[in-house]
């Protein structure tokens, strides 16, 4: 009945996954390119995409009530085309503060069209198997992040190593020209990503999708969301589950060069994590909810997380780096489980519930500037990962009984 909707929200997945999963390549590349000398500032990177969710998320829910879903998705498609564009004068001047607000301006167009679509998938269907539709989308989400820190790696890091040795004895003239050079090498992706999402939102437009409204109670409910322990809990497991996969997937290139891996190598380490995180939603489609429930997968997935940050401490090389992209296994699940979770029994609030977990996003900003900070100030890159071991056991409660509570 519905799968002409499930196939029209995988694609828009896809887009989420092929531009949220660039900023592995942006960290070290802009790094380079900017000359940024600390690793905090590098996951500004991260920061910028991630806090327009916090920023834009409540906007976006007012903006979609105003003008409708549909018409809202094809908004945030023109919007994160806006981002795309902005990446042209950022490359062209070389200048770090332009390319943050492209990036921005692509979070502020995802935040959008996540609000409009998660709690869409969540309730097309059974609530039960939230989860399992949530997996089928994330399998699109994540095969696109597979592919495109693979393709602008391949564009930005090619001679990665000859350059790095040009640089070294250059002097400041011709630094700059390499470094303006190996700026101009996005234009052209980021110019055709630009178009390609204007097509998408044409499409989208014009399309019929179903008008699914979720169930509203009309039973006494507390006017306040900070009256649902179940949805504030689920918050806060949602902005730590963001946190630690963004740092999962952004962070090991540059972890793996500190081990002595070259960029070469290093750009297909984001796709093992995602590798990871597919073969977990490939698990979950054919378990939840016939042996196993969307809070059990959830718990299960917390502790893989635990044991595989404890790997990364106390392994070196490319065990430590592979112990990283495991922890696209142990995340894979999480969102597909909490979110349902959180916005159960909601009624009335369910939308304005939604809004408020696609604000947790805002984790994926904070925690790499905190991982970035540690690294610097340890200046060690893989202590900093000693991060991830409480967020994991907080998930972990959640999943086992945060979920269930109703009253404070």
């Amino acid at each position: 009945m519905y799968r002409f909707a499930l196939i029209t929200f995988g694609i828009f997945f896809f887009v989420f996954g092929f531009v949220t999963w660039l900023n592995s390549v942006l960290i070290p590349y802009l790094k380079m390119v900017c000359e940024l000398p600390t690793n905090w500032q590098a996951y500004l990177v991260t920061f910028a995409f991630y806090i327009s969710y916090f920023v834009m998320a409540l906007p976006s829910a007012w903006f979609l009530e105003k003008v409708g879903f549909q018409k809202g998705m094809a908004w945030g498609l023109v919007v994160m085309a806006l981002g795309s564009i902005i990446f042209i004068p950022a490359a062209e001047n070389r200048t770090y503060e332009v390319f943050l607000i492209g990036l921005f301006t692509q979070g502020t167009g995802l935040a959008i069209l996540q609000t409009a679509v998660n709690p869409y998938v969540a309730i097309l269907g059974k609530p039960e198997s939230a989860a399992q539709r949530i997996s089928i989308m994330g399998i699109a989400n994540k095969t696109a992040g597979i592919i495109s820190p693979i393709v602008l790696g391949f564009i930005v890091f090619k001679d990665a190593e000859t350059i790095e040795n040009q640089l070294a004895v250059a002097t400041e003239l011709q630094k700059n020209e390499i470094l303006t050079d190996l700026a101009s090498k996005v234009i052209e992706p980021y110019s055709i990503m630009a178009l390609v999402l204007i097509i998408l939102a044409v499409i989208i437009r014009f399309i019929s999708l179903p008008n699914v409204e979720p169930t509203l109670q009309e039973s006494s409910e507390p006017k306040s969301l900070w009256q649902y322990p179940q949805l504030v809990l689920g918050v806060i497991a949602l902005f730590l589950y963001v946190g630690v996969e963004v740092i999962a997937g952004d962070t090991i290139i540059q972890y793996g060069v500190t081990w002595g891996f070259s960029k070469q190598e290093a750009k297909f380490f984001t796709s093992f994590t995602l590798v990871g995180m597919l073969v977990g939603y490939v698990i979950a489609i054919f378990t939840i909810p016939r042996f196993l429930s969307q809070a059990k997968v959830l718990t299960i997935s917390a502790i893989l997380g635990v044991i595989f940050s404890l790997l990364i401490l106390v392994t070196e090389k490319f065990v430590s780096v592979m112990s990283v992209a495991l922890l696209g296994l142990a995340n894979s699940v999480m969102w597909p489980a909490i979110f349902p979770l959180a916005i159960a029994d909601l009624g009335k609030n369910t939308p304005k519930g939604s809004a408020l977990l696609i604000m947790a996003i805002a984790g994926g900003a904070l925690m790499p500037l905190l991982y970035g900070f540690l690294a610097d100030s340890l200046k060690n890159e893989r202590l900093a990962y000693s991060l991830l071991i409480p967020a994991y056991l907080f998930i972990a409660y959640y999943g086992a009984k945060g979920y269930k509570k109703r009253t404070w």
